[in-house]
C-alpha cells in the first residue's frame, strides 16, 4: 500500500468506527483488501464481509466467494 493512501484509508476507518457508519465499512474495509495484499487482504475483507453480513446487504455473497478464492473462507459444502 502506498503510505499516502493508507494514512488516508486508516484515517477514513477510524471516522467511520466512531461513527458506527457500516456502509462505510464495508466499502473501506474492500479497497484496504485490494490495496494490501496476502493475509493483510484476508483480514481487511473478513471485516468487510461481516460489516456486510450485518447490513444484508448484496456485497455479502461477493464479499464471501473472494474469501473462499483467497482460501481464508471454506467453500460450501
Amino acid at each position: 500500500m502506498i503510505a499516502q493512501e493508507k494514512t488516508a484509508l486508516d484515517a477514513a476507518l477510524l471516522r467511520a468506527h466512531a461513527i458506527d457508519d457500516r456502509a462505510a465499512l464495508v466499502e473501506l474495509y474492500q479497497r484496504a483488501a485490494d490495496l494490501a495484499g496476502g493475509s493483510a487482504a484476508s483480514f481487511y475483507l473478513t471485516h468487510a464481509y461481516i460489516f456486510a453480513l450485518e447490513l444484508g446487504t448484496a456485497a455479502a455473497p461477493t464479499l464471501r466467494a473472494r474469501l473462499v478464492d483467497m482460501g481464508a473462507e471454506l467453500p460450501a459444502v
